[in-house]
C-alpha cells in the first residue's frame, strides 16, 4: 500500500513539473505600435513561432522556460516563464537598435547669410571655376575634321548593329547570400542551431523556389524581401534538420 501510494504521488509530481501550457501575448515597439514577424523562441525546447500582423502570439512554454524575441532592426529580449505569465498575456516590447552615426567635425556655426555661408562651405573658387570650364567643353559639339578618318584609316561601315545579348544581373546567388548573412547576422543563424560552417548550405537550401529575380536584377533587398526570406526559414528548417535527426 505504502508502495503504490508513492508511485501515485511521483506521477503527479511528475505531471505538474513537465506540464506544459500555451503563453499568450502581444510584441510591440516602445511607440506601442504592432510588431508582426517577430521570431519567439523557446530555448529550452527550440519551441518556434512567429507575430501575426497585429504582434500577437502563441508558444507551447512551461514556468521556468525562456522566450527569446528576435527581429531584424531590434536589439533581442528574453523573458522568463512565471506563474503570472501562465494566468495573463504576455506584453513585450522591443527596443530599436542604435545606429552608429559618423561624426561631423563643424568648425565654423553658420552665420544665416546666404553669401557668406555659401562662401564658408562652397567650393573653393579654383575648383569651381574648373567645373564651369570642363561644363562648359562638355557641351560643345566636336569639330567634325577632328572625328574623320585619317587617309587610309579602316571605318566601319554604319548598319543597324547587333544585340550584346541579355543585361547581367547585378547580383548572383553569392551576392545574395553574403547580404543575407551580412543583414541578419550570423547569430540569426546559429539560433536555428545551425552551425557557421553550414549557414551558406542552408541558405541555398531555403532559396529553393524562393522568387527573387528582381532582387539579383536590380542587387536590392528590400524588407519585405526580408521578412519574406525569414518565413521561408522558419518554413524549411525543419526539413533541412530531418536527415540529420534521422541519422
Amino acid at each position: 500500500m505504502k508502495y503504490k501510494l508513492l508511485f501515485l504521488l511521483f506521477n503527479i509530481l511528475f505531471i505538474n513539473i513537465s506540464a506544459q501550457d500555451y503563453i499568450f501575448g502581444k510584441v510591440t515597439t516602445e511607440e506601442k505600435i504592432e510588431m508582426p514577424d517577430v521570431i519567439v523562441i523557446n530555448i529550452r525546447t527550440d519551441e518556434r513561432a512567429t507575430t501575426n500582423k497585429d504582434g500577437h502570439f502563441m508558444i507551447l512554454a512551461k514556468i521556468g522556460d525562456e522566450l527569446r524575441f528576435v527581429k531584424t532592426g531590434y536589439e533581442r529580449f528574453n523573458k522568463k516563464i512565471t506563474p503570472e505569465n501562465v494566468s495573463s498575456p504576455l506584453n513585450i516590447s522591443l527596443i530599436r537598435s542604435l545606429a552608429t552615426i559618423e561624426e561631423v567635425e563643424v568648425k565654423k556655426g553658420l552665420t544665416g547669410d546666404l553669401k557668406i555661408d555659401s562662401k564658408t562651405y562652397g567650393a573653393p573658387k579654383k575648383v569651381q571655376k574648373l567645373r564651369n570650364d570642363i561644363d562648359r567643353y562638355i557641351v560643345q559639339k566636336s569639330d567634325p575634321r577632328v572625328l574623320a578618318a585619317r587617309p587610309g584609316e579602316f571605318v566601319q561601315p554604319k548598319g543597324q548593329g547587333f544585340s550584346i545579348g541579355k543585361i547581367k544581373d547585378k547580383w548572383d546567388d553569392i551576392d545574395f547570400t553574403d547580404y543575407l548573412i551580412k543583414s541578419l547576422g550570423e547569430q540569426y543563424f546559429t539560433d536555428l542551431q545551425l552551425e557557421k560552417a553550414e549557414i551558406q548550405n542552408f541558405i541555398r537550401y531555403a532559396l529553393v523556389g524562393f522568387e527573387r529575380k528582381k532582387i539579383l536584377k536590380y542587387g536590392f533587398c528590400s524588407d519585405q524581401d526580408l521578412m519574406r526570406f525569414q518565413r521561408a526559414v522558419l518554413t524549411r528548417i525543419a526539413s533541412y534538420r530531418a536527415p540529420k535527426t534521422q541519422k
